[in-house]
């Protein structure tokens, strides 16, 4: 019985992973269709849509009369960081720069955890942790500057400012969702919801006026809605679920931006520099060896 257990969880990493492996492309190629702050407000409410569906069907569904107002501020607060900064900042970046550079410098966010929780959640860091900040950091050089290390050449230095940035506002909201024990569909679509409404004020701040899109804009945003926002959470949470360690479904998560390189070089044609496969290998690595140290 636990080893099917533990097959199931298997299966579901894998699917969580491929999954989150296309999001690069995705991202990239609907970006041609729309704008990146339509993209965020029509791809959330998909989000929202199809959570609210998910959570209708588990044990303890959101009871939306019973929210305490703990409940409102945390998920405000959670709101604000994820979906509306990050993904604010994240697709812009991928509208500025190449979809392997984006994606790549944004999967940095476990290591600006470690330094935010250093500072935050008082956490000490060891010499050798350091050390692997600072291969991974070594990692991002090689990529925002093309291997040259002269300069940032073709990309976009705001974009790449925006790149890692977004990595900043995931971890804060990785720490934030560490207090918060509630249960988890039923949380994330609550965050969805202020998020939402953040987007919706931002839009009717900014007079940007909201369209429903089509074609490829529309199939974009129901595509990253879904698998982005919503349903590939609830398939990784049933993953670590199902396993007995959760180490040993967590790791396979490392293979989702190489993976997501080579679907990027089939479906948005981009060339992948060597800089950028180079750049990804030290950022892994000294994502690991944190990993590693940490176990210590």
């Amino acid at each position: 019985m636990e080893g099917s257990k533990q097959n199931k969880a298997y299966v579901l990493a894998l699917v969580a992973l491929v999954l989150w492996s296309t999001m690069s492309s995705a991202f990239k190629i609907t970006l041609r269709y729309i704008e990146f702050d339509q993209l965020l407000f029509w791809s959330s409410l998909v989000g929202i849509i199809v959570l609210f569906l998910i959570n209708r069907f588990i044990k303890t569904p959101l009871n939306f009369s019973a929210l305490k107002p703990r409940d409102i501020y945390t998920s405000m607060l959670m709101g604000l960081f994820n979906p509306f900064l990050y993904y604010l900042v994240l697709f812009k970046a991928y509208e500025l720069l190449d979809a392997q550079i984006a994606g790549t410098l944004n999967y940095t966010w476990p290591l600006t955890l470690v330094i935010m929780s250093s500072i935050f959640l008082r956490q000490k860091i060891s010499i050798l942790s350091y050390v692997a900040i600072l291969i991974s950091f070594f990692g991002i050089i090689i990529i925002s500057t093309n291997g040259t290390f002269t300069g940032f050449g073709n990309s976009n230095i705001f974009g790449i400012i925006l790149a890692v940035g977004s990595s900043i506002l995931w971890a804060s909201y990785w720490i934030l969702n560490l207090k918060d024990k509630r249960e988890e569909t039923g949380k994330i679509l609550l965050n969805l919801i202020f998020g939402f409404i953040f987007i919706l004020i931002y839009m009717l701040v900014t007079s940007k006026n909201i369209t429903l899109p089509t074609g490829y804009a529309l199939i974009g945003s129901i595509y990253i809605g879904m698998f982005e926002m919503s349903i590939t959470f609830v398939v990784w949470l049933s993953a670590l679920k199902n396993s007995d360690n959760t180490a040993k479904v967590s790791n396979i998560i490392f293979l989702s931006p190489f993976i997501a390189l080579m679907i990027i070089n089939f479906t948005v044609g981009e060339s992948i520099k060597h800089s950028t496969i180079l750049g990804l290998i030290f950022i892994v690595i000294g994502i690991l060896a944190q990993k590693f140290l940490n176990k210590k």
